[in-house]
């Protein structure tokens, strides 16, 4: 009689049953012999795309001679640099180790001895990244006058702060004689308050300042493993481990400002999924609150970060809880208030920031160009694994919705990153420089690779491990 198989969603009716063995099915689905099983589908078109935008957003600008202005190699802000320095020998092995052993000890390790692993090899990651440029890699960047720290310097009593508070606004403005320096301008006063922290604590030299923005960025993967796993998620964490750890997005995270604001992001998250997940009304009353406290910090140190409402809306979906929406959002307008009280007020700040953006850096940045370029930067810190991952959370989105609650907690956090992303870019406010301006969202991306078969799980992480080997040492991007 005749058969039908089902085969890549069609089926095929066949008049005998041929010979030699069947193929098992798996549910309906006929598993291919072909060596490019598992290689195909969402997962090929989304590295397809990234590949593609890393490709054309290099070309353009070299073919037709357009200045899209970044830095000699757009759509990174970067120069053409071939190197090797003190650090090449200790990254390489760095690599080899995460090739040959990183993704078994994800798997099979405790989740404490996981929780410290991924934390050292971070932190050893970024810094061997770093030192390709010996120390000043990590001592020199931070004390650039683009930075925080020059101004952290002379901020050195209550009374400097209150008056840098109260003058914030009008020193946003370029044509004030006193405005501040690009960086202080483009964020508001919770970045520079923290190097002024730093100084205080002894800590305000450009090598102590830098080994410390690397210590908190390498909490930052830490964070979202904690996050997975208290959304019951736990097998997640552990495949997308290696993918969070290590990666191109090292090279920005290793002494940038916004490294730091990534990793209070996360743990701001983190608090969220734990308040969203406890069974004591007064249990998710303080993790609420200490989730609003960072979440409403990530708002005064960059104009960008409160779409990471749209994060913390996922965390609260993958945890089918709202409970905790009114203490966070509480304690976020809070510190809002709190710095307005004190002399700065976000919403008189966030205009002038726009004004003097337009008239400055937006104005000679194409965004015919930047619109799409900004996404294969991304592509470049991120990793091309980036669109893999999100196409096949959004696969799953619009095909068969996940019926384990892990896969639903990837999906969920991995379109809530692509929802943001799409934000942020069409916003026009973010043009050029996002390699290192949206690391606040690339784990959060990355989280999507757990969703990946698991033949794309091995020969992403050598894309990505690569990537990072070669950009760092062909590419000076200036982090």
């Amino acid at each position: 009689m005749p058969i039908q198989l089902a085969c890549a969603g069609s089926r095929i009716r066949l008049d005998a049953m041929p010979a030699g063995p069947v193929t098992s099915t798996n549910h309906g689905r006929s598993r291919l012999p072909s060596p490019l099983r598992g290689l195909t589908g969402p997962a090929l078109g989304g590295l397809l795309v990234s590949v593609t935008l890393m490709v054309v957003a290099m070309a353009v600008p070299a073919i037709f001679d357009w200045n899209v202005h970044v830095r000699s190699f757009p759509p990174l802000h970067a120069k053409w640099d071939p190197r090797w320095g003190p650090g090449t020998i200790a990254s390489v092995l760095v690599a080899g180790v995460t090739l040959v052993y990183a993704r078994r000890f994800a798997a099979e390790a405790s989740w404490g001895r996981l929780l410290l692993g991924a934390y050292a090899l971070g932190a050893a990651w970024m810094v061997s990244l770093a030192t390709v440029d010996g120390w000043d890699g990590i001592g020199v960047i931070l004390q650039s006058g683009y930075e925080y720290l020059r101004t952290a310097r002379t901020i050195t009593s209550w009374g400097d702060v209150s008056t840098m508070l109260h003058e914030y606004v009008a020193r946003i403005d370029y044509d004030n004689p006193a405005h501040w320096s690009v960086h202080l301008s483009g964020h508001p006063p919770g970045a520079v308050l923290f190097f002024v922290l730093l100084v205080a604590l002894g800590l305000g030299g450009g090598l102590a300042a830098g080994s410390v923005v690397i210590a908190l960025a390498a909490t930052t993967p830490v964070a979202v493993l904690i996050t997975l796993r208290t959304l019951g998620a736990e097998s997640s964490a552990r495949s997308a481990a290696p993918f969070l750890v290590v990666g191109p997005a090292a090279i920005w995270m290793a002494v940038s400002a916004d490294a730091m604001f990534a990793a209070v992001a996360a743990w701001g998250l983190t608090c969220l999924a734990v308040a969203a997940t406890r069974s004591k009304s007064r249990a998710t009353a303080l993790w609420g609150l200490l989730a609003g406290l960072l979440l409403g910090f990530c708002v005064l140190m960059s104009y960008g970060l409160p779409v990471l409402g749209v994060l913390a809306l996922g965390v609260l979906v993958a945890a089918r809880s709202f409970r905790p929406l009114p203490w966070a959002v509480a304690a976020a307008a809070a510190v809002v208030i709190a710095f307005a009280a004190a002399g700065f007020s976000w919403w008189e700040a966030f205009p002038a920031l726009r004004e003097r953006y337009y008239r400055g850096v937006s104005k000679v940045r194409p965004s015919s160009y930047w619109l799409w370029g900004n996404l294969a930067a991304l592509s470049f810190s991120a990793g091309p694994v980036v669109g893999t991952a999100a196409a096949q959370a959004l696969s799953r989105v619009k095909g068969t919705w996940p019926r384990r609650s892990h896969e639903r907690t990837g999906v969920v956090l991995t379109v809530a990153a692509v929802i943001t992303i799409a934000l942020v870019d069409l916003s026009g406010l973010s043009r050029g420089e996002v390699e290192r301006i949206w690391l606040p969202f690339v784990p959060w991306l990355l989280v999507g690779t757990a969703l990946l078969p698991e033949r794309w799980r091995r020969i992403g992480l050598p894309l990505q491990v690569v990537l990072a080997l070669v950009v760092q040492h062909l590419l000076f991007t200036g982090w």
